[in-house]
């Protein structure tokens, strides 16, 4: 059975930046603002054993439009901008939900650590898809999805970057062990 392993959650701080992840404040103020959607990339892959470390958060979230106000209330809580690699305090950019809509991806660097909001990860259906077999599990004192291993394999397949490709084999690994 999967489970969150503290010591396992290797968090490195990105290149060029003094903000390392903190993960509690992120999903502390995403709870708040009662934003749905489901931990996705990295961290997901962390929950269920992966030993590689991740350097941010990523969320896939509900595209409604109240919870696509709700995250962007929670977004300008963390002091959003997007994140690019010429400017790394990150560039301020109009955080509304109508915003939000308009591209399927934002690489977000916050006042908590780098935060990527994907509408529809590669492989997948996006949010609805996704939470159908997610994992509904406390972290740091909040209910929070994570998607599958299954799913997670399924998307970072279907990326097929560089990264992806070094632990999608650990991560297939993992699955076959669980039976």
């Amino acid at each position: 059975m999967p489970g969150w392993r503290g010591s396992s959650l290797h968090c490195g701080r990105p290149e060029g930046t003094d903000i390392e992840l903190d993960l509690p404040r992120i999903l502390e103020i995403l709870r708040r603002h009662k934003v749905a959607y489901v931990l996705i990339g990295g961290l997901a892959a962390v929950y269920h054993g992966s030993p590689f470390p991740t350097e941010d958060a990523d969320i896939t979230p509900e595209l409604g439009r109240r919870n696509l106000d709700r995250l962007a209330a929670a977004l300008r809580e963390l002091n959003a901008r997007i994140r690019t690699d010429s400017e790394p305090s990150g560039l301020p950019f109009s955080c509304d939900g109508e915003t939000l809509a308009a591209a399927e991806t934002w690489n977000l660097t916050t006042d908590a650590g780098d935060l990527d909001v994907s509408f529809k990860p590669s492989g997948t259906g996006g949010y609805r898809d996704l939470r159908r077999d997610a994992a509904q599990v406390e972290l740091y004192g909040v209910s929070v999805r994570i998607a599958s291993l299954s799913d997670v394999i399924r998307s970072k397949q279907a990326a097929n970057r560089p990264k992806d490709q070094r632990t999608l084999p650990t991560l297939r690994e993992i699955l076959a062990r669980r039976g």
